[in-house]
């Protein structure tokens, strides 16, 4: 059958995968059965290891839509492959696929379906997400809308049977067990069982960690608790949460519960505490989603998860309390259950992670490959000189398969994990908290960090600096605050008292930092009605608000005949606040619609951003020098709110208000002043910034403010020096035909006096070369720039330091900018409004109190920056300690796979004791001491290199596999020559002169060896020697400063290799019987004992100072006569550290260095482009390409002059 084209799922979604059917063959089948027989098996394992080569061994090609098994690759970078099973359904009733019920509500299917036919639905699982097939579009797509399936986040927890076997098939183990059975079958049984024994425990705390895990995540999840729910029957009925489906009605208990599904409110408003989804502890009002009038234009929008979250409860929030009318339900619609909730959606992630993408890793498997190739060299020369020497069959095949498992170290995994553990132990005593330890070590690679500006570099809590009053078109002087018994009964006050999102929980005033400022300046009290007194009105307002009695005009005296309750009535003044819409991050405001106490008609009170506000009231009413006024607050860093008041017509009664449309409340207002608050920086901010500074590591500014109240913080808190440049880019849209365009101008350095501030200027006729420069951009304009300036949009976020008044989407995009442009990418917020940035970026911490959010994979306790320079500090000393571990790993199999090669050439090996004493008491303890360097107290400006494959770190590995195969050979070769050296016997005692000149030819002989030949000089000799060598690698790598603190306050490390060196020195100049026929090594001369001392002395010279730059020259002249000088004397042109690259390029006869990084290589070019940055005498404008006649020089944007 001809190759279909390939399908696409998730299409352009993060989970994005391409599709492609295949149908089982019989005959395959069969053939690849007999070869996993064939194999003993381990086809079987390839195949499960691989599972695009398993389909493509089984099956063949065919139609999606005949597919019987499915396999799909991730079209991200990782490109991984999955493969599932088609299944087939069984659904009773119409065709839920027919275009022409398409059209009938989602209601009428379910209440009219008609079983007519069974239909076979065609589907497949893949990561708890079930795939339909659909003929419409001839492809799988997940279709929520008609297959809803149980309401439940079903974490299964597996067997401990399947996980051990799951566990057990994973390559490592494998290659251990192949190592096991093949030391075994060469009488390694102590060896071996050594190994055994670790990996029993290995297994046995992988298989705690990960039961206790899947534990933990099924707990969290699995509360389903009973809510009452309408089904649209005649009753209300109580059922479990499992049945839920969307389109159900479903009733929020007046006390409170744990959604189990997203629904949206159709009725009433609810407090909600979304603190498990977002890390912001401040509880959400949610208000009931409007109903749009007829001819509305928004009357046929659709439902949007994302421009209706203030109307949607989310499933795992906490709905704290609820607020109803006239004894009606606090109701909502289910709109989504299971795993396609909020809370469904991040539970998966959590089971099915992405990979870590980082150079580390690819280029750990890389140097696993070049171990494995040299175990190829091993293995072919093992069984070349086996069979030169009449070696028996089965004692080559031992012998060379076991140099491969010399090679690969068998504890690699376990050691490479140990540094990231202990750096997760020292984050969690600072208060930091990771869910992904992983990105702890690309944390050591961040080179730009982005911060939002309200509760991460200003402090949370707001104070009013004051207020300034419009009347009839016209500023006031500025007042210090509200709370005056002249403003009581104003508009202005009225707005501040009423606008907000308030409520009391436990008698306490909770909600928005900014509302609560803003409420306790005037002074009021807040008070909302009880259950019970709800119950008993038709139209009672659930919050009042009321002024102190001490602000209130004196009470007339009351005359006798009057009615008591009448006069209560008339002295009192309240507003009751009859409906809210609530704050959207989107529209960058909130309205109320109040009523005062005894009035008729209702008034509707507006706050938000001051030029949006502006833009909706009466022209009239805006003062003319507003924009001035408002570039002057917002210049000296405050934060400016403007309010606004509308009288309603007599004819919006209640009923009318809770149906009114949003935009139609929010017109022709009444422009009432600005609330000037002052957003302090915390005393920690600047510090810190300068420190990143110092450490070459960007900073940018993503935040929902102001642009000029951004870009006068960041002068404040040094992210953008008093010295330089701030041009702002002001984008338009296209517009009447005319194309989208760039305006360029530049912010005047801020006035500190408060006056008439001057207007922003058109940027300079040119820069100094030497004078840096910052873009500065609002989220309209770098919508706009994202659309339609693609190339031009790079360039701009190279020098990007203020994005304001940026949507939560938006603050991702740009992180996405910015990593195109190979940034490794921080982000630091309070987890409400950056979920998807904190996500997105490389390393994303959250300042939240609670332990671990899930908003981002760091979590910090400290409600400040200053984590971030801890974090970026503690990923380098792991990023470090990952380095010293591997190439340490590294050396430690070339230092066994040269001893091992060197005596297999006289037919020798290691000892079983020698390997278990090496393994255990050498490498392990060694391996897992020297990962507990803390990380340096400061950060420097260089930074860890990304990955294995770099000058430094090959000059280092190599130099030192050179220096260990000199030494070892020298070692070897030297013995032979001694005077006293013969073939070792059992009767041969080297150490005592008088029996060695009676030893004859005839004790010479080869009959009395061991078996294995375990015990000769040339063993001993080399055991001496690589037992030395690996603590002087080990001593060699573990670097300290300037990422890690220096090796000696790491006292495990220093107590364990002053240990080792103690025991190894003593064996080898005070011979013990019992530990010499323990390790089998044999007695040598006391003069070989002091030749081999220096041997170890000069090798640990040499090893250290090629480590170190300023050793490189004495090194190079000292060993230059050795046999290893030519090979050096390419290698030290200079310090390992400095100079490797320079060789390596010299070496290679490159050219100049061309800058790997994206953002290096732009930075250069627009060093040496005149036209950038923008001139003020010109204008950027997006072109319109003609179909079929690309851009010139692929540019979407072309300079015009200013007319």
């Amino acid at each position: 059958m001809e190759k279909e084209e390939l399908k696409i799922v998730n299409k352009d979604e993060e989970d994005e995968m391409e599709l492609q059917g295949y149908r089982v063959c019989r005959w395959r089948v069969a053939v690849v059965s007999l070869g996993v027989l064939c194999t003993g098996g381990f086809l079987l394992l390839l195949l499960y290891w691989m599972p695009e080569w398993c389909v493509k061994a089984t099956c063949t090609r065919t139609t999606v839509r005949e597919a019987e098994v499915v396999l799909l690759q991730s079209t991200d970078d990782f490109k991984r492959w999955f493969l599932a099973k088609v299944r087939v359904m069984l659904a009773p009733g119409r065709n839920p696929f027919d275009t022409q019920i398409k059209k009938v509500s989602a209601l009428v299917i379910f209440a009219n379906i008609l079983i007519s036919f069974s239909l076979q639905i065609r589907y497949f699982t893949l990561h708890s997400t079930k795939y339909y097939w659909n003929d419409e579009v001839h492809n799988f797509e997940v279709l929520t809308r008609l297959f809803f399936g149980v309401n439940e986040i079903a974490v299964k927890v597996p067997s401990v049977f399947k996980l051990l076997i799951k566990e057990v098939l994973n390559p490592f183990y494998i290659f251990q067990l192949f190592s096991v059975i093949l030391w075994s079958a060469d009488e390694y049984y102590y060896y071996a069982a050594a190994i055994v024994f670790m990996s029993v425990i290995s297994i046995a705390t992988s298989l705690y960690t990960i039961k206790k895990q899947y534990v933990t995540l099924h707990d969290m999840v699995s509360a389903h608790s009973i809510v009452r729910v309408s089904v649209c029957r005649a009753n209300i009925e109580e059922a479990l949460s499992t049945d839920l489906v969307p389109g159900d009605v479903m009733v929020i208990p007046s006390n409170g519960t744990i959604m189990p599904c997203d629904a949206v409110l159709i009725s009433g408003t609810c407090i909600v505490n979304e603190s498990m989804l977002t890390g912001e502890s401040v509880p959400v009002t949610k208000t009931n989603l409007p109903n749009p009038g007829e001819g509305d234009k928004e009357g046929d929008a659709a439902y949007s998860m994302e421009e209706h979250k203030r109307h949607t409860l989310f499933c795992g929030t906490h709905v704290i309390q609820t607020r109803f009318y006239s004894g009606e339900l606090v109701k909502a619609v289910v709109v989504r259950t299971g795993f396609s909730t909020a809370k469904g959606q991040l539970v998966r992630s959590i089971l099915y992670p992405k990979p870590t993408d980082f150079k580390l890793y690819r280029d750990a498997y890389l140097f696993l490959l070049c171990l494995v190739a040299i175990a190829g060299i091993g293995f072919v020369y093992s069984i070349v000189l086996s069979i030169m020497n009449n070696v028996p069959a089965k004692t080559i095949i031992i012998e060379s398969l076991d140099i491969i498992t010399i090679t690969v170290p068998p504890a690699l995994p376990a050691a490479m994990t140990a540094g990231i553990v202990y750096a997760q132990r020292r984050l969690k005593r600072i208060g930091i908290f990771c869910i992904s330890p992983q990105r702890i070590n690309i944390c050591g690679q961040l080179n730009l960090v982005c911060f939002d500006k309200t509760g991460t570099l200003t402090e949370d809590g707001l104070d009013l600096w004051g207020v300034q009053r419009v009347e009839k078109g016209t500023f006031h002087m500025s007042e210090e605050n509200a709370y005056k018994d002249t403003l009581v009964k104003s508009q202005f006050v009225a707005c501040m008292a009423t606008c907000h999102s308030l409520t009391n929980i436990d008698g306490k005033l909770s909600g928005d930092p900014l509302d609560l400022k803003m409420f306790e300046a005037t002074g009021w009290i807040l008070e909302e009605a009880t259950e019970e007194e709800t119950s008993l009105h038709n139209r009672i307002m659930p919050t009042v608000v009321r002024p102190p009695k001490q602000l209130m005009p004196p009470e007339p005296v009351m005359s006798p005949e009057q009615d008591m309750e009448l006069y209560d009535l008339s002295s009192a003044y309240e507003i009751g606040i009859v409906r809210q819409f609530p704050f959207s991050s989107a529209l960058q405001r909130m309205c109320v619609v109040a009523r005062l106490l005894g009035e008729k008609r209702m008034d509707a009170y507006l706050k938000g951003a001051p030029e949006v506000v502006a833009s909706l009231c009466k022209k009239d009413t805006v003062p003319e020098d507003f924009a001035e006024v408002l570039e002057d607050y917002t210049k000296q860093g405050f934060r400016v709110i403007a309010l606004a008041h509308r009288r309603l017509e007599s004819k919006l009664t209640w009923h009318k208000v809770q149906n009114v449309n949003r935009d139609q409340m929010e017109a022709n207002m009444e422009f009432l002043g600005l609330i000037i608050m002052q957003n302090k920086l915390k005393a920690e901010t600047s510090g810190v910034l300068q420190d990143l500074r110092r450490a070459h590591i960007r900073t940018v500014m993503v935040t929902g403010d102001n642009m000029l109240t951004a870009i006068s913080v960041a002068r404040d808190c040094g992210m953008i020096p008093p010295q330089d440049q701030v041009i702002i880019a002001d984008a338009l849209p296209p517009k009447d035909g005319q194309a989208a365009k760039i305006t360029w101008r530049y912010a005047d350095n801020p006035s500190k006096h408060v006056g008439k501030a001057p207007r922003l200027e058109p940027v300079r006729l040119c820069l100094d070369p030497q004078e840096q420069y910052h873009f500065a951009m609002s989220g309209k304009s770098f919508a706009v720039i994202t659309e339609h300036f693609q190339d031009l949009l790079q360039k701009l976020v190279l020098h990007g330091t203020v994005f304001a008044r940026m949507a939560p989407d938006q603050k991702t995009e740009l992180i996405e900018a910015l990593q195109s442009v190979d940034y490794f990418v921080g982000m630091c917020g309070d987890g409400a409004n950056d979920c998807g940035a904190l996500k997105r970026a490389h390393g994303g911490i959250s300042l939240s109190e609670l332990e671990a959010s899930v908003a981002s994979p760091f979590t910090s306790r400290t409600p400040n920056i200053s984590c971030v320079p801890s974090l970026i500090r503690e990923g380098r000393a792991a990023l470090i300690t990952s380095f010293c571990v591997f190439k340490f790993m590294a050396l430690y199999s070339i230092i066994q796979y040269i001893s091992v090669t060197l005596l297999y050439s006289i037919l020798s090996n290691l000892g079983d004791f020698q390997f278990l004493f090496i393994d255990i008491a050498i490498i392990l303890l060694v391996v897992f001491t020297m990962s507990l360097n803390p990380a340096w107290k400061e950060l420097v400006s260089r930074r860890p290199p990304s990955g294995l494959i770099s000058g430094p770190l090959l000059f280092s590995v190599l130099t030192q596999i050179l220096i260990c195969l000199g030494f070892q050979t020298i070692a070897f070769l030297w013995v032979r020559h001694q005077a006293w050296y013969h073939i070792w016997t059992p009767q041969s005692d080297a150490c005592n002169s008088s029996l060695r000149a009676n030893l004859g030819p005839e004790h010479n002989s080869s009959e009395e060896r061991d078996d294995h030949n375990i015990k000769n000089y040339e063993n001993t000799s080399l055991f001496y020697v690589s037992s030395f060598q690996y603590l002087i690698v080990a001593i060699v790598f573990s670097k300290g400063k300037p990422f890690r603190q220096p090796s000696y306050k790491n006292w495990p490390f220093v107590v364990s290799c002053i240990g080792l060196y103690i025991f190894m020195f003593f064996i080898m100049f005070y011979p013990v019987s019992a530990i010499d026929e323990f390790l089998e090594i044999v007695c040598v001369p006391f003069e070989w004992r002091i030749t081999l001392f220096f041997i170890i002395i000069v090798n640990a010279a040499v090893s250290v100072l090629v480590e170190n730059e300023w050793g490189i020259f004495i090194v190079f002249f000292a060993v230059s006569f050795a046999l290893f000088s030519l090979l050096l004397s390419c290698c030290f042109q200079g310090g390992i550290d400095l100079w490797g690259a320079k060789c390596l390029s010299w070496l290679c006869c490159r050219r100049r260095k061309v800058p790997k990084a994206r953002y290096m290589h732009l930075a250069q070019e627009l060093s040496v482009d005149p036209d950038w940055p923008p001139k003020p005498t010109t204008t950027t404008e997006a072109k319109h390409p003609l179909p079929g006649n690309p851009t010139e020089n692929g540019s979407s944007y072309q300079i015009m002059a200013d007319s």
